[in-house]
């Protein structure tokens, strides 16, 4: 028999689940893509620092982040960020620039239709 492979996280495994339902549900792609991209190995998802969502983020932006947001960097404005994980410095930055530290989980009961959610990696 072979041994499983994927995550064996049920938090993660029921976020994907639940993003594959809802975006083939209501067609959406962002959702899909979003559920393909954590069901890859840990080593591969994303880490992204705050400089980098400074960079290439607007005021009032939401993105949404399919791995880690570590703190490195500054953050100059409010934004909503959604990852599967953060670390407790960048939590703590993003909402002392005015910002939303949200789950992936969050901001899919926020937003549904994924309208206007920037996927960075």
């Amino acid at each position: 028999m072979p041994k499983h492979m994927g995550s064996t996280n049920p938090i993660l495994r029921k976020l994907v689940r639940e993003l594959r339902t809802r975006g083939k549900k209501q067609d959406i792609p962002l959702w899909r893509d979003l559920a393909e991209r954590l069901e890859q190995p840990r080593r591969a998802r994303a880490e992204v620092n705050l400089s980098q969502l400074n960079r290439y983020s607007g005021e009032e932006s939401t993105i949404v982040v399919p791995g880690k947001i570590l703190a490195a960097g500054k953050l100059n404005h409010a934004i909503s960020v959604a990852a599967f994980k953060f670390s407790d410095a960048a939590r703590r930055k993003i909402t002392t620039a005015g910002g939303k530290a949200l789950t992936i989980q969050q901001l899919l009961e926020q937003n549904p239709s994924g309208k206007g959610i920037k996927l960075m990696e």
